[in-house]
């Protein structure tokens, strides 16, 4: 299958070499010169426009939009709707709010171009072990990119969860989950690196904790490639930044009464990371570094979100 790939950062150009090694065809198309050449190195077409890229695919065209949420997205979107034609379809796989979904698909709709939301988890991971994909949209639009969905999942990590909207707001609360997951083993390695006493190694014990221990996961996985020597975390400034989704799966709780007191507090936590130090929240920042690539702020770096 041919697919369009908007967007070539850490997740697009992963994902898009993931399709490759595949067996699929990817045309991709990014603002900078530098990403469109690292891809195509790889063995991408590249186009140097969206309506390059429109061309370059055949029907019905296929665009997976990976850009930052908000603006860039519904920019995007809204762009390939006036240049795709009535059975095209539109994905968007960025971390885009799930009320966003609806409006962007009424608005495709009016040119007949489908549109799909898939929640897309992995990080800079992706690429070798593949990408959770939580998929919204109609039956209709979802199967035809199937074959796609199914090349960047591992196997049993993708499913059609629900008309529009709902693979964002499932990857929503994954991510709301994921503050809290985060934040307890932070301050369970804070509370140890406050043992002075036992003079504990927390590499040491981040690793045995993956083996046989019920609070096992790739979060811990994660911790221990964290925290081994020579890794930097003592370098790494104790500033967690917050990209929306812990915000907006609170505000999904309270919508519908629901208590959530573990993701309330761990998002709080970030914000208070803003104006505190501890090895807690320096560990939160490292997390969110290993799974995402997302940047951290070191030494004398001055913070900003």
């Amino acid at each position: 299958m041919k697919i369009g790939m908007v967007g070539l950062g850490k997740m697009g150009a992963n994902m898009t070499r993931r399709l490759i090694e595949k067996g699929h065809e990817v045309v991709g198309f990014d603002l900078g010169d530098e990403a469109r050449a690292a891809v195509a190195a790889f063995g991408a077409d590249t186009a140097s426009s969206l309506d390059e890229l429109a061309a370059k695919l055949p029907a019905p065209r296929v665009a997976w939009v990976m850009v930052p949420s908000g603006a860039p997205t519904e920019e995007t979107v809204e762009s390939l709707g006036q240049r795709f034609e009535a059975g095209d379809l539109v994905i968007d796989g960025g971390n885009s709010n799930y009320k966003d979904a609806v409006p962007y698909a009424n608005r495709l709709a009016e040119h007949g171009v489908h549109f799909v939301d898939a929640g897309t988890s992995g990080g800079v991971w992706g690429l070798e072990n593949g990408y959770c994909l939580m998929v919204g949209g109609s039956p209709e639009a979802v199967a035809i990119a199937e074959p796609i969905f199914l090349a960047l999942a591992p196997e049993g990590g993708y499913a059609h969860v629900g008309p529009v909207g709902a693979g964002h707001f499932v990857k929503m609360v994954h991510n709301g989950i994921e503050y809290g997951l985060m934040e307890a083993y932070a301050e369970g390695f804070e509370i140890m690196s406050e043992a002075d006493e036992f003079n504990l190694d927390l590499h040491q014990i981040a690793a045995i904790w993956r083996y046989g221990s019920v609070v096992r996961s790739w979060l811990l996985e994660l911790t221990e490639l964290a925290l081994r020597p020579g890794a930097g975390f003592e370098d790494i400034e104790p500033y967690v930044v917050d990209s929306g989704e812990g915000r907006w799966t609170l505000e999904a709780a309270l919508e519908r009464n629901v208590p959530a007191p573990v993701i309330a507090a761990s998002l709080f936590r970030r914000y208070e990371s803003r104006e505190k130090d501890s090895y807690g929240l320096r560990l939160l920042a490292a997390l969110r570094n290993q799974f995402g690539g997302h940047a951290v702020l070191r030494g004398d770096q001055k913070a900003s979100s």
